[in-house]
């Protein structure tokens, strides 16, 4: 069998199997590994004695198929000190295994075979992987380079949407680009979203970690809450990825459609987490404050010895991670690069053509994360500066 089009294939793409090379790559050279966003920073103590606590008083068996009741309060409840946005904690707000869970179950909610779903490209590898469980086509709508800064390109937007396309799939804060839209690129989206009657699936998992600009819900524009399902976690905010405690947010009709293909996904999970982050989510401004304190310092650090190393970077407003072009060594090709990095100056990238589907795409772009110690973006700078 072509292994292209074994079943694994088909669903997992090409982003996959380069993370997995290249954290090997990290394992097996001893390098600064910079490649997926996997923090290296500390959790608030208080969340952690939270959960432990719960462990220890019994909270370890099934919660609520839709998540724990003061959770979902407590989500509602950020939402509308947040954006201004008002839902009803029993009916529409869902919890979920993680953000990966939501979008899956999103997409098998809202999709039948032979609908497109757009996204911006390039995007998270979980889209296209999302869209084909539904038995969707991803549309790739390309983010346009501008500088050092990639922007929407709206023209290219108005031309991807055809009659079959049903869902609009915005991530922003933006993986892997670090790009936060605009409030007048969120308005130019909604209008085209209510032009064509499409619903909006956001994935805005980097709220609360954004360094340059402001993040503002397309939920909260004019028209579009009705037709918006909004998607977030506590992984990335509070440095537990590996918890899995995610949510979505939106109109009753939609949701209840979700919940029906989240019930078959994993049905529930995460229990004494679920509970800890209730007692939390609450006090996550003064958190993140400080999150975002180190990490813009560690951006900074990282976005200045690239440039020192001639790997000239692009503006990264949020997330975890930095775009940088690697012409000025001599590389076109961005694997190529990632696969040379370890060996020639100790570090590791992820190559961006891992998250591009479209043909013709920039093979010269490399993402770099650091949600890391700041003593390991220090060493994988000076690593690069030397290896320049």
């Amino acid at each position: 069998m072509n292994s292209d089009w074994s079943p694994a294939a088909r669903v997992r793409g090409m982003g996959a199997s380069v993370f997995t090379e290249m954290t090997e790559l990290a394992r097996s050279t001893g390098a600064v590994n910079l490649g997926q966003g996997v923090p290296e920073l500390a959790a608030p103590e208080s969340l952690l004695k939270e959960v432990a606590e719960a462990v220890l008083a019994g909270s370890n068996q099934y919660p609520p198929a839709t998540g724990f009741p003061a959770l979902r309060e407590a989500v509602a409840a950020h939402q509308s000190r947040r954006y201004g946005l008002e839902y009803r904690a029993r009916d529409e707000v869902l919890v979920t295994t993680g953000a990966t869970e939501a979008l899956a179950a999103t997409l098998l909610a809202l999709c039948d075979p032979g609908d497109e779903v757009l996204a911006f490209d390039p995007c998270y590898d979980a889209y296209p992987a999302g869209a084909r469980f539904a038995g969707a086509t991803l549309v790739p709508v390309p983010l346009a380079l501008d500088g050092d800064a990639f922007v929407l390109d709206a023209d290219a937007l108005r031309a991807a949407v055809t009659p079959r396309a049903r869902v609009l799939l915005l991530n922003t804060p933006h993986n892997p680009t670090g790009k936060v839209f605009t409030a007048g690129e969120l308005d130019v989206i909604a209008e085209i979203c209510r032009e064509h009657d499409l619903t909006v699936v956001t994935d805005e998992v980097y709220e609360h970690l954004v360094y340059d600009g402001a993040h503002r819900t397309i939920a909260a524009l004019p028209g579009m809450r009705e037709r918006t399902l909004t998607i977030s976690s506590a992984g990335k905010t509070f440095n537990v990825t590996g918890w899995k405690v995610g949510w979505v947010c939106g109109p009753e009709r939609l949701m209840a459609a979700v919940g029906a293909a989240k019930q078959f996904l994993t049905y529930a999970s995460g229990t004494p987490y679920q509970e800890a982050l209730a007692r939390t989510l609450g006090g996550v401004e003064a958190w993140a404050a400080e999150l975002r304190r180190t990490l813009r310092r560690n951006r900074d650090l990282l976005s200045e010895g690239l440039a020192r190393a001639g790997l000239r970077p692009y503006r990264a407003q949020a997330g975890y991670f930095v775009q940088a072009d690697i012409r000025a060594w001599g590389y076109t090709d961005g694997v190529r690069f990632c696969r040379e990095l370890p060996l020639r100056a100790g570090v590791v990238a992820i190559p961006t053509s891992a998250f591009y589907l479209r043909p013709g795409a920039p093979s010269y772009l490399v993402r770099f994360s650091f949600c890391k110690r700041e003593e390991s973006v220090i060493s994988a700078v000076e690593k690069l500066v030397q290896g320049s």
